[in-house]
């Protein structure tokens, strides 16, 4: 039998982008698309790239499902659950920042939904945060040298696509702004920095400083970050760590050529490439930032949790050109 599945903030960038990728799943019923502020409104009226894949109308009610995704602005979360009692078998799945770094919530006790390190966690559990986008990407390109104890500091850069931002109108996000211009923003304080050093230095064993500067990019989607830190390991020994830590992570390739953001857009893939220059190298990893770094990892997350294969739904190609 199909599990049925409920979307909190349907009409969002990352809840419109899970019903793209459920809509194909071959376990999964679209029951109901929640939305206050487009209720009574088809989703194919707000993205009719969904015509004739999904007709439900958005509603500001809700019914009992087996699966429930909140993709709520952050910090609406909490609130939306206290709002509306959720059914302790329901597998709760939030996209939101929430739970990242606290988990334990009335009756729940949210684990995070970072499968490369907490498999069997998310398997045994109906209430997962998932990673931030940033986080994401980040996390995978240092949690190889975490686990050896060869982080100290971090300097990271990455650029983000304007889907990032979300969906509600910003001057940033306003297409005269953005196109043919890059900017930083929230410079050594973004809201993802304390949730990667929170997993990475339960592997290493001294405290990180990571010194993060984002960047908004001038397109539509996709992350690509890099790393410099100081390793005195020879290169090859770098991969061997890498290769060795990821060689049974379907969703996670190393890659010993150069890599761009193209080669992850449209897939829920992480790829990853290390440089050295004397003892310093820079790690570099690309994913998009509404797959990988959210709904398509929300979905993979699902599946670990249902005991299904990773992968269910999430066979997707790049965008090439």
């Amino acid at each position: 039998m199909k599990k049925s599945v409920g979307i909190i903030g349907a009409n969002g960038y990352t809840g419109s982008e899970l019903v793209r990728l459920l809509a194909f799943h071959p376990n999964i019923e679209l029951k109901f698309l929640f939305s206050r502020s487009n209720s009574g409104v088809k989703i194919s009226e707000l993205y009719p790239d969904l015509d004739s894949i999904c007709d439900l109308v958005l509603t500001n009610k809700i019914s009992e499902t087996d699966i429930l995704f909140l993709c709520l602005p952050h910090k609406e979360s909490q609130n939306w659950l206290s709002e509306n009692p959720v059914s302790d078998e329901t597998l709760v799945i939030d996209l939101g920042n929430d739970f990242r770094l606290e988990g334990d919530f009335v009756n729940r006790n949210f684990v995070y939904g970072l499968s490369e390190i907490y498999f069997n966690e998310i398997q045994n559990s109906k209430s997962i945060a998932n990673p931030g986008c940033f986080a994401t990407a980040i996390q995978l390109a240092l949690l190889p040298l975490a686990k050896e104890n060869l982080l100290k500091d971090v300097y990271t850069t990455g650029i983000t696509g304007s889907t990032g931002a979300g969906k509600s109108l910003q001057p940033t996000t306003h297409f005269t702004w953005r196109n043919d211009n890059i900017s930083a923003y929230k410079t050594l304080n973004h809201q993802h920095v304390d949730e990667i050093l929170k997993q990475v230095n339960l592997l290493n064993e001294k405290d990180v400083e990571l010194n993060f500067v984002p960047w908004r990019g001038d397109f539509a989607r996709g992350i690509f970050t890099s790393s410099i830190i100081e390793c005195d390991l020879e290169v090859d020994n770098i991969y061997n760590l890498y290769k060795d830590f990821y060689k049974d992570l379907i969703f996670v390739k190393i890659s010993e050529k150069s890599i761009d953001m193209k080669q992850v857009v449209n897939t829920n893939f992480c790829v990853i490439q290390i440089e050295k220059q004397g003892n310093k190298i820079a790690v570099h990893s690309a994913i998009d930032n509404l797959l990988k770094g959210a709904s398509g990892q929300a979905v993979q997350n699902m599946n670990i949790a249902n005991g299904w294969e990773q992968n269910l739904g999430l066979n997707l190609k790049p965008i090439a050109f």
